[in-house]
């Protein structure tokens, strides 16, 4: 398994891109696609204070993930994706200490993120990986919409 970062634009993160829209459009019976092209591709760039990170088994992408400058000492998670025929192997708890990693390099010491109510599986990953939910845990995830999490990066 390698890490390789590319931008939104590079062909091998076309894939995970568009099957993370379809899921989404699935799910939440809308099209995903507005949402995913609302955040301009510089900002999961280097420069802008972000990335975009691929997880590549035999050159081909498994997973991914990015984060985006959210305040100066905020990273913001996105796009946190496994390729449906490759989940259930930790390869999305890889992808999310990939990116703090690199995030407490860039000198970042939070992280924030949201996830929608129909995703139990990333309310799973990211409680198991100790981020704090910003948000009454015991209510019904459909009656609060975004589900937001944050970690202190040590």
């Amino acid at each position: 398994m390698t890490i390789r970062y590319v931008t939104t634009a590079d062909p091998l993160a076309e894939p995970l891109l568009r099957e993370l829209g379809d899921e989404y459009s699935t799910r939440y019976g809308e099209d995903a696609r507005a949402e995913l092209a609302g955040y301009p591709d510089e900002e999961f760039t280097a420069p802008h204070g972000g990335v975009l990170l691929l997880l590549l088994e035999h050159g081909e992408p498994v997973a991914g993930g990015a984060f985006r400058r959210y305040d100066a000492t905020t990273a913001e998670l996105k796009r946190i994706w496994t390729h449906s025929s490759h989940r259930r192997r930790g390869l999305a708890r890889r992808v999310v200490a990939e990116l703090e990693q690199e995030a407490r390099t860039r000198g970042y010491s939070r992280i924030y993120l949201t996830t929608g109510p129909r995703q139990p599986e990333a309310q799973g990953l990211y409680l198991s990986t100790g981020y704090t939910p910003l948000f009454d845990a015991g209510a019904d995830p459909e009656s609060i919409d975004k589900l937001p999490f944050e970690k202190q990066l040590g």
